[in-house]
């Protein structure tokens, strides 16, 4: 809606933009004369034409997104009409970022019920509880619009969504360490071990994460088969689990796993952000845009290598402090050259070979325990001999103190 003198103007945006008016109605908006004009605009438009009429006075403006089915002639070929879905604009991206954050007393309310449901399956050993918490933990929408922030330049909304992140995981860790205390927890279970054991590419999740969820925003509804809730889903697997074992490890005393944890949670927080931020550009999101005055492009580039210093740092410390940040790889390497040795010789068949770490002993003093049976008439003195060459070779080849267990069958 903008005064009858500007119509010309809107008009002119309109077309520079290749937006179609529809119609224009006569209206009365406070006792002044008005024009109510009805555009089609594409969604790649949308803020070129806004930024064109940022400077008229009275303009009201009314955005209602839709998915439109447009069937033109040939009847016959349909397909071809509706299969060229466009992404968002820039500024639904921001805006749809925007309405996922809620009162405060139901986000909190959910970080505290996903940190019920982690430390029960967590502590129960049920995966699939672990499933169901990641889908109402609610960390997706700080962890998105911490990325938009960093895409936008806003400060303000960098800083209210890092304190909804904090927020968030804080409950989560203060309801699974309160949890353990009140049922008196005092050993790690089983998932508890698995799930804290790190790999040599547990930096992939985040971006993976990161990705997923900036394409949920920035593609229409149309056009992905994928909804909000499984790419929420998996941005709360990279931080559900974490979150509850930081506070699990430390009511416990394990603090292998409140060290593992918490690296874990760093590196997922810096490195969605890093990967949302590379979608949100591609999709168009700067620092300057209609209705949209905030952003600044020295807090991106601030955050920006802030984040990328802080993955760098993590990564450092991962390869740094082996096997501590990189043990469920490495077993599976360990595995991986117990079964070449094994291949190798003539007078015994592999049966089985599996290599783990453990957190029985205190942080840095767990070796690996390779379990292996084979087939094959060996003598004592001989599974002993083959067990101190596949000790020494994994100590030498990968620097981690090695027990073997090796039957013959």
């Amino acid at each position: 809606m903008i005064p009858p003198q500007d119509a010309e103007r809107v008009r002119a945006a309109a077309a520079g933009n290749s937006i179609e008016v529809m119609a224009e109605v006569e209206a009365v908006r406070d006792g002044a004369q008005r024009v109510l004009m009805l555009c089609d605009a594409p969604n790649a438009a949308i803020e070129g034409f806004l930024a064109a009429l940022e400077e008229v006075e009275g303009l009201y403006v009314t955005y209602a997104p839709q998915g439109v089915l447009a069937l033109r002639p040939p009847a016959n070929q349909p397909e071809d009409q509706v299969t060229d879905v466009q992404p968002r604009s820039p500024l639904e991206i921001f805006l749809s970022g925007l309405q996922s954050i809620g009162s405060w007393t139901g986000f909190i309310s959910y970080a505290a019920l996903g940190g019920v449901i982690v430390w029960v399956a967590l502590f129960t050993e049920s995966v699939f509880l672990l499933v169901a918490a990641m889908l109402i933990a609610p960390f997706a929408g700080p962890a998105m619009n911490t990325a938009l922030a960093t895409a936008r330049g806003d400060l303000y909304l960098l800083k209210r969504s890092l304190l909804r992140y904090v927020a968030a995981l804080a409950t989560a860790i203060a309801v699974a360490a309160l949890l353990s205390l009140i049922f008196e927890q005092k050993i790690a279970t089983g998932l508890m071990i698995s799930s804290s054991m790190r790999s040599a590419v547990s930096v992939l999740l985040p971006l993976a994460a990161g990705a997923a969820g900036a394409l949920n925003l920035a593609q229409s509804e149309r056009s992905s088969l994928v909804s909000g809730a499984a790419t929420g889903m998996l941005v709360a697997a990279a931080l559900a689990p974490p979150a509850g074992l930081v506070g699990m490890g430390l009511v416990i005393g394990q603090m292998d796993i409140v060290y593992s944890s918490l690296w874990a949670l760093a590196i997922q927080i810096v490195g969605i952000n890093l990967a949302g931020f590379v979608v949100f550009r591609l999709y168009g999101v700067t620092n300057k845009g209609a209705r949209y005055p905030r952003g600044k492009s020295a807090i991106t580039v601030g955050a920006l290598a802030l984040s990328m210093a802080a993955v760098l740092a993590l990564l450092v410390v991962q390869f740094s402090f082996s096997p501590q940040f990189e043990q469920s790889s490495l077993a599976q390497r360990i595995t991986a050259l117990a079964q070449q040795q094994i291949e190798t010789r003539d007078d015994v068949e592999l049966v089985m070979a599996q290599a783990a770490f453990s957190r029985a002993r205190p942080s840095g003093e767990n070796p690996v325990l390779l379990t292996i049976q084979v087939e094959g008439d060996l003598t004592q003195a001989q599974q002993n001999r083959l067990a101190a060459s596949l000790r020494a070779m994994i100590e030498r080849e990968f620097g981690v103190r090695a027990l073997v267990d090796l039957t013959a069958l």
